[in-house]
């Protein structure tokens, strides 16, 4: 990935130009440092394992009126018994959850299922499901099977904080799209399962929350399709295949996305042009060490090559950690935690003890403390996700840059460090971020000279 030190001097345009759009999905449409090192490091990376939108509102029924043991709703107003029997795309015996079938006219096939299903229409535009998965098979690396658990539930703990959606895969859904290509014919199937969200986020199984609280700007990327994270300069003057990272990407559940995943898989191991698009890439991306076509350099391509058609539609985003670089991310945990519980010495309402159910609003209050805590390389921010690219937790193999043990202590380390965000709410923490095991309690109030919560 491009080392997040960019993200600080790239600031003043991390993004791709905003556009406005008079309908929903369109069908079609600091400075380079290709240093040996960072292209080593994303070469031993990929080999593992992997507009203004409609508004839905308008097909919201008011419902009758329920007594207070009425469980045909869950806790989010949605109703999760009922399937009418009026014919929706699932009825259909053309579709296909293949990565190798196109889906046609899947906003107007959405949109209906939606009319049909008025419960999950509201609150539809904002709705997320969050995509992970890893290898089939038990892990080489004694302690990959328990890391990758704990990714998990550091998955889980924040897809739980946010009420979000999560799948966890680990099997190929495809016998040839193995790898890094993997991910793509799970975030179709996934497309065509929810229906319901607008957006479907995929996290590789190497990268974990480390700001639990935090939630994504989905405003920002009202009149964009695909939020990557990565900057202009480096694609277009540069040609960098380090120019973006694609282990972590927000995807709009719509046609022109389902377009995109087609063309972007037809660069991978199910085309019979496989090897030709590997020499093309590393042809036009001099910083590419190995052969192979890979799906970061698929999708590089395709913003260099028709940036008419896919510019618009990609936010390129810089401005927060969307994915970081665990080297230089691990070091400031301890800095960045007596940070922020100095803010909350001095602000009450940082310090009151609520409900995990409500920690956004804690976000947004934070938000005004931490103006001058920086972005990129520095910054004691707490980034939103640290992703351990050059680790291979299940295979144990690593980027030789460094020893192997960094890469596991830096989990433990990084782990402990989310981990203590959500114990915190249940009254216990970790005192010593390089050790599991051991949790003390919290106590209940802040010592009297230092005030109430």
């Amino acid at each position: 990935m491009v080392s997040p030190e960019l993200s600080h001097s790239q600031s003043s345009s991390p993004m791709a130009k905003p556009r406005n759009r008079s309908f929903w999905c369109l069908p079609d449409g600091f400075l380079f440092f290709g240093s040996a090192f960072l292209a080593l490091l994303l070469v031993w990376s990929f080999w593992s394992f992997f507009t203004p939108t409609l508004n839905f509102e308008a097909h919201v029924t008011e419902s009758s009126s329920k007594s207070p043991g009425d469980c045909s709703e869950s806790g989010f107003g949605v109703n999760l018994k009922s399937d009418p029997k009026d014919p929706t795309f699932y009825d259909d015996p053309e579709m296909s959850y293949s990565i190798e079938k196109p889906v046609r006219d899947w906003d107007e096939k959405r949109k209906e299922w939606l009319k049909h299903h008025p419960s999950f229409a509201a609150g539809a535009r904002d709705r997320i499901v969050l995509v992970t998965g890893s290898q089939p098979k038990p892990c080489k690396n004694p302690i990959g099977d328990h890391l990758l658990l704990r990714f998990f539930k550091n998955k889980v703990d924040y897809c739980r904080i946010h009420g979000y959606d999560i799948f966890y895969n680990n099997l190929l859904l495809h016998p040839k799209m193995g790898s890094f290509w993997a991910k793509l014919p799970v975030v179709k199937a996934a497309m065509l399962t929810h229906p319901e969200a607008e957006w479907i986020w995929w996290v590789d199984s190497d990268a974990l929350f480390t700001d639990m609280e935090f939630k994504l700007p989905l405003e920002r990327y009202k009149n964009h399709d695909l939020v990557v994270h990565g900057w202009p300069k480096l694609i277009y003057d540069s040609k960098s295949w380090t120019s973006l990272n694609a282990g972590v990407f927000l995807i709009r559940n719509c046609q022109w996305s389902m377009d995109l995943i087609n063309t972007w898989s037809s660069m991978g191991p199910i085309s019979k042009d496989y090897e030709k698009w590997g020499r093309i890439q590393r042809s036009t991306f001099k910083d590419k060490l190995f052969p192979e076509s890979d799906d970061q350099s698929a999708l590089i391509y395709l913003l260099y090559t028709e940036k008419e058609k896919y510019y618009d539609h990609i936010y390129l985003e810089g401005e927060f950690y969307l994915e970081g670089y665990w080297v230089e991310i691990v070091g400031g945990y301890e800095n960045t935690t007596e940070r922020y519980l100095e803010i909350e010495r001095g602000a009450p309402k940082l310090r009151r003890r609520h409900a995990e159910k409500v920690s956004e609003q804690y976000a947004a209050f934070r938000e005004e403390f931490l103006k001058g805590a920086g972005n990129g390389r520095g910054s004691w921010r707490r980034p939103l996700i640290t992703h351990f690219t050059g680790c291979q937790p299940c295979s144990g193999d690593h980027n030789q840059m460094y020893a192997g043990e960094s890469c596991w202590k830096g989990m433990v380390k990084a782990l402990n460090f989310a981990d203590n965000q959500v114990l915190r709410k249940y009254g216990f923490m970790h005192p010593d971020l390089h050790d599991s095991s051991t949790v003390t309690q919290v106590p209940f109030d802040y010592p009297a000279d230092e005030g109430p919560w």
